[in-house]
């Protein structure tokens, strides 16, 4: 079971479709599995073009010295296929987007605490929607550049 959890956690999120079009749905509702544990959709404004809302939080620490963090992110991504020979639904993708961080803590050093930070984000990833199915899954790298610094 922990092996199957892990390979849900590496392939970064899970969406399911909606409605079959030029690039296998128009728009979907998934969760992404990684840091933070996120909730996200994802509607394509074009075939190739799409835009991705991004929610999610992650706490971490214990004791007096505990951390937790939520965020809100949108992304432009731009979707290509992946041509293998013999995989159908295979697709890579780019994009950039923004995002705000909200941060809570209480380090056991100073009085409890909270922060606002902003950063840019780049979206490098592949997709693969499973043929006849209503599931996607995406691993991604989502790099982000904090533009106050975090925490």
């Amino acid at each position: 079971m922990k092996k199957l959890l892990l390979i849900f956690v590496l392939l970064g999120s899970v969406f399911f479709m909606q409605k079959a079009e030029a690039q296998s749905f128009q728009s979907a509702l998934g969760a992404r599995l990684g840091y933070p544990f996120s909730a996200s959709y994802k509607t394509f404004i074009s075939d190739a073009n799409a835009l991705e809302l991004i929610v999610g939080t992650r706490g971490f620490g214990s004791g007096s010295n505990r951390y937790r963090w939520w965020q809100i992110s949108g992304a432009y991504q731009i979707h290509k296929p992946l041509e293998l020979e013999g995989i159908e639904g295979l697709e890579w993708y780019f994009g950039f987007g923004a995002a705000i961080y909200f941060w809570n803590f209480d380090t056991g050093f100073n009085e409890p605490g909270s922060n606002t930070s902003f950063g840019i984000q780049g979206y490098l990833g592949a997709s693969y929607t499973v043929p006849d199915s209503p599931i996607n899954l995406t691993l991604d790298w989502v790099p982000t550049y904090f533009l106050n610094g975090f925490g």
